[in-house]
């Protein structure tokens, strides 16, 4: 059996127009990338969620961030255990090898991650609970945060968990000791945003709480 099949057509056709338009105007500066590599200025950690377009909203050119989307935008606590660590390993190369200034994680509204998140801390996925749940056990990483927005009004549990993806977070990133250093001696500077999909706001983590950015 064949494990991989044809591109769709309509993708095809868009790499086309592509390369006929976007690639062809800037053929000098992607010359330039491929010679002399990728020197982003930030790393941003967001979401895999589709409708997360992180370089549409900030007017990204090619090679200027450098991205890491997992489920929920979520970085685990420093585990130098000689496992796979797939987000860890990007940091890791973000931080020590392309020397980005800042570290930036990027939450949003309605995330089907934080929203499985809440049913599984709240007793109601347990099929998130099985060992064999990729899902679950990822999620695991904001079991801290469930326990401080679960006495909240349950209307309001699910927002305030979405931020507290965030900042749980951004406390796993000063868990790593290269990041702490870096930090520390005011090389890196770390950020946390969120960003609501229905009307395109985006607020910052400022201290203990978010305002618009």
């Amino acid at each position: 059996m064949d494990i991989a099949r044809p591109l769709p057509q309509y993708l095809v056709q868009r790499y086309h127009g592509w390369h006929a338009t976007a690639f062809a105007d800037n053929r000098a500066w992607y010359r330039r990338l491929a010679e002399e590599g990728q020197h982003p200025r930030a790393m941003v950690i967001s979401c895999c969620d589709s409708r997360v377009h992180v370089t549409s909203i900030f007017g990204a050119d090619t090679g200027e961030f450098f991205i890491h989307r997992n489920i929920a935008n979520l970085v685990p606590p420093y585990a130098p255990d000689g496992e796979q660590h797939g987000t860890s390993a990007a940091i890791e190369y973000a931080v020590k090898t392309l020397k980005v200034a800042h570290v930036i994680v990027m939450g949003h509204s309605r995330c089907g991650g934080i929203e499985g998140c809440h049913a599984m801390c709240s007793g109601h996925a347990p099929e998130l609970e099985e060992k064999t749940s990729f899902v679950g056990r990822w999620m695991d990483i904001l079991r801290p945060g469930y326990e401080r927005i679960k006495d909240l009004p349950e209307a309001d549990q699910i927002h305030a968990l979405e931020r507290e993806a965030v900042l749980i977070s951004l406390e796993n990133l000063m868990t790593f000791p290269f990041i702490a250093k870096e930090v520390e001696q005011g090389e890196l500077t770390l950020h946390g945003l969120w960003h609501d999909i229905s009307n395109g706001r985006l607020m910052g983590f400022e201290g203990r709480r978010f305002v618009a950015v």
